[in-house]
């Protein structure tokens, strides 16, 4: 097996991070969130912990230790200007085909000052050689993500059952910049800094 010792080195020293709102889950969309996962509970599905529930802004991936100042400073601008705001999370739904559902999500309708944050964001990173990615930016929660489904349409019919739920208000004073560590039991988030709003 070939073995690259510059690259090996090189990954050591870095960290894979992304930024985010940290979600801070209320006892009704604890029960929501649990009542979803016992009526699924015979389908293969990987739910999120509810310690790591968060609305990603960006994901830089690996990144060096260089970088990472340079990313801190970039949001640290970009958020300068923000002001703290509130958002809903409400209804639920899939991506992906009817037929090939890949993850179950909880929505935000009043999704504008997260869309504008996220662009402040990006106008910020590009200076530094970042550059936004082809997909568009979606809003949402990521709550499962979709191994197998042993009956697909007792499966859509439960996600009907829940698309129209109000999970709770959410209120953003900071976002995150955090370093994903990937495990077998789960990934893990460590916070490697906050902005306040």
């Amino acid at each position: 097996m070939f073995y690259n010792s510059d690259y090996y080195s090189k990954m050591s020293n870095t960290k894979r991070l992304f930024a985010a709102i940290k979600i801070q889950p209320d006892s009704n969309f604890l029960e929501l969130f649990e009542n979803i996962k016992l009526n699924l509970k015979h389908e293969k599905i990987k739910w999120v912990e509810t310690h790591n529930l968060h609305l990603t802004l960006k994901f830089f991936g690996e990144t060096t230790a260089d970088k990472i100042l340079e990313i801190s400073n970039a949001i640290e601008s970009a958020v300068s200007d923000t002001e703290t705001f509130l958002f809903d999370v409400e209804k639920t739904g899939i991506f992906g085909s009817k037929y090939q559902p890949k993850v179950i999500w909880a929505g935000i309708p009043n999704a504008e000052p997260i869309i504008q944050l996220e662009n402040s964001i990006f106008k910020q990173v590009e200076k530094i050689g970042i550059y936004k990615d082809r997909q568009n930016f979606v809003p949402h929660l990521t709550l499962g993500r979709i191994k197998f489904l042993n009956d697909k349409n007792l499966f859509q019919e439960i996600i009907s059952d829940f698309k129209e739920e109000y999970f709770q208000e959410v209120k953003v004073d900071s976002i995150y910049l955090f370093e994903s560590i990937l495990k077998k039991t789960g990934p893990k988030y460590n916070v490697t800094k906050e902005f306040k709003l």
